[in-house]
């Protein structure tokens, strides 16, 4: 698997992520769990207690909330019943995280690990020292991770994050009765799928539902339509800021997106309904029974977030993002890393324990997760569709991080800010592919400024 990363080697899965509101959603989930001297053993049975006199409070700030703070909650569970004396304190920051470590870490009172789906913030906390190596996970994380996950970690020659929670963001989730009013299958190129979304139409179901309210979504979509469009090399130029927002190879993107966007009446509420719903519901107006919308553009994790009840295969299912010109099979991927501010004992044996299958397989169970975990059993995974997208991580030729992930997060991964602000300003005026390219580019010079 060849995998992209222009700021920490080799990469794995954003947020990815991630799927909160745009507020901060403060919830704190607290569980007594226990830590041991003894190594992981991907091979041990998960229940199992270890006996030990490490004991302490572990704090983490993270993006989860919801589904995914609920499925979390399990995790730590798990490591409950194997490590009795540890407590572990959870707070959801939502996609205010950015924010909320920055300035924890500038005051001196960070928690002692978090969960960051930005590699650019990790690069940024590593070189500043706010960051513990966590190379007693190294052995662990070795054997049952492939190299390119260690790499993604490994910032100058030591691991400083471990890859917990991988996405494939190149994924469209579908309502399998509006496809069957609309007489269509899945489309595998663009042009099929901008013809698919009319039939859909026609037949009496909006195409797209779109969660304009966070912004990510918005960013995820460009980001599949340029990497199909302008291909591997540029992709990677334009996450490291290499070339300019104002590039042909940007305007030529947001003209592909702006397809979309302009057909205001095929988006359910319009673009204006758009820019106000959050990315759970969007994905509720495609799961729900009538749907709303019979598509959503999201990775894997969309499941993960629906409230409303249904089935895999017979209410939704999935299609690969579709091919762009002739473009190949990439992925686009999001990853939580989970980093560490302080090294205790009971800090490195949570660490290690987040390494192994059973862990990793404990959140699994939910759905809405991948992982580049190769001994996890695939059974782990709730249905036929989970096991689908999780492979396709594996299976791809070329995989790339989610750009905006990568970028200072003051440009590229803040509510209200940035990317994502300029992306909801262009779902509402598509035609303005100049001024947005322009927009992008003074505010990603800013950032880039200003981190240096």
């Amino acid at each position: 698997m060849k995998v992209e990363n222009s700021h920490v080697g080799v990469n794995v899965n954003r947020r990815v992520v991630r799927p909160a509101s745009i507020a901060a959603v403060v919830m704190l989930a607290t569980v007594v769990v226990g830590c041991g001297s003894t190594p992981e053993s991907s091979a041990s049975p998960a229940a199992k207690p270890i006996s030990s006199t490490v004991s302490g409070t572990i704090t983490m700030d993270g993006v989860w909330s919801g589904a995914e703070l609920s499925a979390f909650q399990d995790v730590i569970d798990t490591f409950h019943q194997r490590y009795p004396n540890v407590t572990v304190n959870f707070r959801s920051t939502g996609d205010n995280t950015p924010t909320v470590l920055a300035k924890a870490v500038a005051l001196g009172h960070p928690p002692d690990l978090a969960d960051i789906a930005q590699p650019g913030l990790i690069k940024q906390f590593a070189e500043r020292g706010a960051l513990k190596p966590e190379t007693y996970a190294l052995s662990s994380y070795s054997a049952n991770f492939a190299p390119a996950w260690v790499k993604l970690g490994t910032i100058n020659g030591k691991l400083y994050g471990v890859v917990f929670k991988a996405s494939n963001k190149s994924t469209v989730w579908y309502n399998v009765q509006a496809f069957k009013t609309a007489g269509i299958s899945p489309p595998t190129t663009w042009r099929q799928f901008l013809s698919d979304a009319k039939t859909l139409k026609a037949s009496g179901t909006p195409a797209y539902s779109i969660g304009g309210a966070d912004g990510w979504t918005l960013t995820d979509l460009f980001e599949n339509i340029y990497l199909r469009q302008a291909g591997v090399a540029k992709y990677r130029a334009l996450s490291a800021h290499a070339i300019k927002w104002t590039d042909p190879t940007v305007k030529r993107a947001l003209r592909t997106m702006a397809a979309v966007l302009s057909d205001t009446s095929n988006i359910y509420g319009g673009t204006t309904g758009a820019l106000h719903t959050d990315f759970p519901t969007s994905v509720n107006n495609v799961f729900q029974s009538p749907p709303n919308a019979a598509m959503v553009m999201e990775g894997d994790f969309v499941p993960g977030v629906a409230t409303v009840k249904a089935t895999p295969t017979t209410d939704y299912n999935v299609f690969t993002f579709p091919s762009i010109n002739g473009s190949g099979p990439e992925v686009e991927i999001g990853g939580d890393t989970i980093v560490a501010f302080r090294d205790t004992p009971a800090i490195e044996a949570f660490i290690k324990f987040l390494t192994t299958p059973q862990a990793a397989a404990a959140w699994a169970k939910h759905g809405g997760f991948a992982t580049g975990n190769k001994n996890m059993s695939p059974s782990a995974y709730p249905d036929p569709i989970t096991r689908s997208t999780a492979a396709s991580v594996a299976s791809a030729t070329t995989v790339v991080f989610d750009m905006s992930d990568q970028q200072p997060s003051s440009f590229g991964a803040t509510a209200g800010r940035g990317e994502w602000v300029l992306f909801q300003d262009f779902l509402l005026k598509p035609t303005n592919v100049n001024g947005t390219a322009t927009k992008l580019e003074g505010a990603a010079s800013a950032a880039y400024k200003k981190r240096s």
